[in-house]
């Protein structure tokens, strides 16, 4: 049986609150939100409510380093490396997410709103029904 943290809808709002302000902190305007589809669209929608964010752009090859990219879970660091390589300037870019797998290596670029209890397969609301899918 896979270990699981499953996180409420309750978890959410109060960790984009804390994301939210971590980012204004920053001291630094963003033209958009860029993200994946998998993952990444319910927590860039919501950051760009809080924050203000016109823009949301989905899957794109290219990623300007004006652009926050948004992603629910920092976890093995592999879609950190994949989005990477596509952005204009690395030494600009912000990766923000939800949640920071606990005990990982992070990148200077990376901004999370609260780590991982520990290694537990995090289940967010909008994914319940694919995990529920992928683990019987």
């Amino acid at each position: 049986m896979v270990e699981m943290q499953e996180v409420t809808w309750n978890d959410i709002e109060k960790i984009i609150k804390i994301l939210s302000k971590s980012i204004l902190e920053l001291n630094r305007s963003f033209s958009s939100i860029t993200t994946i589809s998998r993952g990444g669209l319910i927590p860039s929608r919501l950051i760009a409510d809080a924050l203000n964010i016109k823009k949301i752009y989905v899957d794109q090859n290219d990623i300007l380093s004006d652009s926050l990219f948004v992603d629910d879970i920092f976890d093995s660091g592999k879609t950190f490396n994949d989005i990477f390589l596509h952005v204009d300037d690395g030494s600009k870019f912000i990766f923000a997410t939800l949640y920071a797998r606990r005990g990982m290596m992070y990148p200077e670029q990376l901004i999370y709103g609260e780590k991982t209890f520990d290694n537990s397969y995090v289940v967010f609301p909008w994914d319940k029904l694919e995990f529920k899918n992928n683990s019987a």
